[in-house]
């Protein structure tokens, strides 16, 4: 009888559980995204999120300049730029960044 209550409790419970962490892990991707917005400089080494790769030559609230050739710039919604990288195109953040000798 116990075991019976016990049960019908246990399945909605999971499907909240699974809920929180959804929510939780949306929450924690769109703060990492908000602070890597936030970290952008005129200079940085970007990649947009459909793969063009480029320098930031200037930046506002809303666009960003981006220097894809040399003497070829284009203008992307500050939001379309995914992650900064480095000389050779790797990420400098995030889980496919190189780790430092700390990090191993």
């Amino acid at each position: 009888m116990f075991t019976d209550g016990l049960a019908n409790l246990l399945i909605p419970g999971l499907l909240i559980l699974l809920l929180l962490f959804m929510f939780w892990s949306q929450r924690r991707r769109q703060q990492a995204i908000s602070r890597m917005q936030s970290s952008l400089h005129v200079g940085d080494d970007i990649c947009t999120t459909s793969g063009l790769f480029g320098r930031i030559l200037s930046l506002d609230e809303v666009v960003a300049t981006l220097e894809i050739a040399p003497g070829t710039t284009i203008r992307f919604d500050r939001r379309a730029i995914a992650t900064k990288v480095d000389a050779s195109g790797r990420p400098l953040d995030g889980p496919e960044a190189p780790r430092t000798d700390s990090e191993k």
